[in-house]
């Protein structure tokens, strides 16, 4: 019998696998879901200290497919970010993973979306990006190119939303882009969101195979094998590992996360400094113009206080709270009630 590699916690890869994947064979989800049990494993996570958090779509789907171990909870149609902002208030020790798609984040959602963002939960958020509704067989959504043709669908003649850039408009301090083709990638920023200190958002274009993976399509994985121009080649490295340089000066950059976690960033094609916004935001619009794909780390700002810190909850979390803390006396109440009746 062949042993299997445990990691710090004494866990083995499998710990963090879910439920057998029903997606079609092929789709790109099932290599996120993939890169998101590596990346568990190798960061040694605690199952129990993640929630799981979905909406509805094939995307929503596949939050099944890893972690089974964890706390879920899959939510309505775009309405993902407002269930996982109340589970990060009534517990903010636990981390929420979400799993969205270009219609549950980009469509419906987007308004849930940008004010997550805004208020900064701690929150792994993958937007799974394949331009269609692939659930309901195959219709636009608001990420579909502009031109774009589809069988059943006809001609899409709006302009697509594109996911990076909202969430930078929206105060995200950590946003990236990757193609589920490219797994080491994936994994890597996946490592790295999670020991971000703030609103995580990984933009994945993950093909849909049925019905929308042909040539023309920005989302296929043919175009994404043959337009992909990654920033630069990222590596994760947590803090008990001893970090070490070995290009040469101007090669690599070093980015320090809270708590001590790196990334470690070295250029290939691009010259890209990843804390200037306004550098991100028309990197961006100008990979847009060019209908060039580019994938890595776009935007980081671990500056800003956290949901839970600004509203200065305590160390204790709200649902771990005892109720005389949370149900106030009759002698309170009445006071309360006292001072909103009397005459000003």
């Amino acid at each position: 019998m062949t042993q299997q590699t445990i990691n710090a916690i004494g866990l083995t890869k499998a710990d963090y696998r879910g439920a057998p994947s029903t997606l079609c064979a092929g789709c790109g989800h099932d290599s996120v879901a993939s890169q998101i049990i590596t990346a568990a494993f190798e960061l040694s996570l605690q199952p129990h200290t993640v929630i799981r958090m979905s909406g509805i779509g094939c995307s929503s789907k596949s939050a099944a497919y890893f972690l089974g171990r964890s706390h879920g909870f899959n939510s309505l149609h775009g309405r993902m970010p407002s269930v996982t902002t109340g589970a990060h208030l009534a517990n903010h020790t636990l981390r929420p993973l979400a799993v969205s798609g270009d219609g549950d984040t980009a469509s419906i959602g987007l308004g849930q979306f940008i004010h997550l963002l805004r208020r900064n939960v701690p929150i792994v958020y993958i937007v799974e990006n394949n331009g269609v509704y692939g659930l309901t067989k195959g219709q636009f959504s608001a990420t579909a190119d502009e031109g774009q043709e589809l069988k059943h669908a006809g001609v899409n003649h709006l302009p697509p939303i594109d996911v990076c850039t909202e969430a930078i408009l929206a105060g995200c301090g950590f946003v990236a882009r990757s193609f589920a083709g490219d797994a080491k990638q994936v994994r890597e920023l996946i490592k790295a969101a999670f020991n971000f200190h703030g609103a995580a958002v990984i933009d994945v274009i993950s093909p849909c195979v049925t019905f929308n993976n042909h040539d023309r399509s920005t989302k296929s994985y043919t175009y994404g094998k043959t337009h992909e121009s990654p920033l630069h080649d990222i590596s994760f490295i947590p803090h008990y590992e001893e970090v070490t340089v070995d290009y040469e000066p101007g090669e690599v950059r070093d980015v320090q996360l809270h708590d001590g976690p790196v990334i470690r960033l070295r250029k290939l094609s691009h010259d890209h400094d990843p804390s200037n916004r306004m550098a991100a935001l028309q990197l961006l619009e100008q990979a847009r113009a060019s209908g060039e794909f580019v994938t890595g780390l776009i935007y980081l700002n671990e500056q800003r206080p956290t949901l839970a810190e600004t509203l200065s909850i305590g160390p204790t979390p709200i649902a771990a709270l005892p109720e005389d803390r949370l149900r106030p006396t009759r002698e309170a109440f009445a006071a309360v009630m006292a001072d909103l009746t009397r005459e000003r």
